[in-house]
């Protein structure tokens, strides 16, 4: 009988059924070092902000229209007139801060650890890939508003791509569809950060497909890896897990209802005018190191290798630091790891603050300084590094 379910089909879905319980046994049953501390919860704070920014953001584009004379409308009703409007919007913004601040707690992890290390090389390289991906989505979404910063981050954007030789003018003219920003750029946005945001998706589910292969790595390095002293995923780091979570959700919801001024631009609040342009134009704070480097260099051009090489050179630190342990595996060499890391932590909070205050005066130097510290850490540092960890194993 048409439409009736087939014995083939009940087979066919008792075997799914089976795979995702087989799936999930594994999973839980996943072997971790016992030592692993707060800063690998840091995963699931990651994911629990991305279903909260996929969940708000589909819900906001039923109500946006990426058009230049309509979009700051769209948003103002959006936030005014649709039910609980307003929080879903906050919600989103908050979710932003908080996913790029979680995402850079979670490389920093990476490098103060020696994460990238064989055999955990792929994975280094998808995590480095997927902060290109949320980077370029953040950028897309802080275009769509079509506020006042909006609109001139998207001109400077424009302009820094069109400092490019040769090509520069093209490529301007690609990024914003026409000779300034307009209703092709954000048709443009609104794909980008659209797509982008299911691209993450994927890109994460690989990312924890190659966790679960090669095993994570551990604050003890090599020693921690010793099947003696693992635990299984469920229970114990799922409870940590979730404490991790909880305590960030307390953070999140403390941000929103009562520090709502530390993650909003209050000129963004004003419709975009090309006619006037703001006295200080600056992106989200979480772009502000890379926008010091870029005004730190005279040059156009060369500021912008110097910003987009300060990402670049992540996917290379697995080639730049070919030790064999990481910095719980050289007792004698602590000191030295933990002082270029707090060096590169602190070059990258000051090329922060040069950017916020347009790398003028002192500002300027404080921004050099700070983007050669920055870089001194990735080509000087951990090839030395390296090399003194090589001698010692040698001896």
């Amino acid at each position: 009988m048409a439409g009736t379910p087939s014995c083939k089909d009940h087979k066919e879905q008792g075997q799914e059924a089976a795979g995702v319980a087989t799936f999930v046994k594994d999973y839980m049953s996943l072997l971790l070092p016992a030592d692993l501390n707060l800063l690998w919860t840091i995963g699931a704070m990651l994911v629990a902000v991305l279903v909260l920014m996929l969940l708000s953001g589909l819900t906001l584009a039923l109500s946006y229209t990426p058009d230049a004379s309509l979009a700051f409308g769209s948003v103002e009703a959006l936030e005014r007139r649709m039910p609980s409007g307003w929080l879903l919007r906050s919600l989103h913004m908050t979710g932003a801060s908080f996913f790029m601040a979680a995402l850079y707690l979670h490389v920093f992890r990476g490098l103060y650890y020696g994460s990238y290390r064989a055999p955990r090389r792929g994975l280094w390289l998808i995590g480095s890939a997927l902060l290109v991906m949320v980077m370029i989505t953040a950028f897309a979404g802080y275009v769509l508003p079509w506020g006042q910063m909006s609109y001139w981050g998207a001109d400077v954007a424009g302009k820094a791509v069109g400092a490019v030789p040769l090509i520069g003018p093209v490529l301007e003219r690609i990024f914003l569809g026409g000779d300034a920003p307009g209703t092709a750029t954000l048709h443009r946005m609104f794909v980008l950060h659209f797509t982008l945001a299911f691209s993450i998706v994927g890109a994460v589910l690989l990312h924890v497909a190659v966790l679960h292969t090669r095993g994570s790595s551990s604050p003890s390095g090599s020693r921690g890896q010793n099947p003696a002293r693992m635990l299984p995923f469920y229970p114990y780091f799922t409870i940590k897990d979730t404490l991790g979570v909880v305590v960030m959700a307390l953070l999140f919801t403390l941000v929103l209802c009562f520090w709502p001024g530390l993650i909003t631009e209050p000129a963004n609040y004003r419709p975009a005018n090309p006619l006037h342009t703001p006295a200080d134009i600056e992106p989200e704070w979480y772009f502000l190191p890379f926008y010091g480097m870029l005004q730190a260099v005279p040059s156009k051009f060369a500021g912008l290798l110097v910003s987009a090489g300060a990402v670049a050179v992540l996917f290379c630190v697995p080639w730049l630091d070919r030790g064999a342990g990481g910095i719980g595996e050289q007792p004698g060499q602590r000191w030295l790891a933990r002082l270029a890391v707090s060096a590169l932590v602190v070059s990258f909070v000051m090329a922060g603050l040069a950017g916020s205050h347009h790398v003028q005066g002192i500002w300027l130097l404080v921004g050099r300084l700070a983007t050669v510290g920055y870089y001194a850490y990735f080509l000087g540092f951990l090839p030395f590094y390296a090399r003194l960890a090589s001698r010692r194993a040698d001896a």
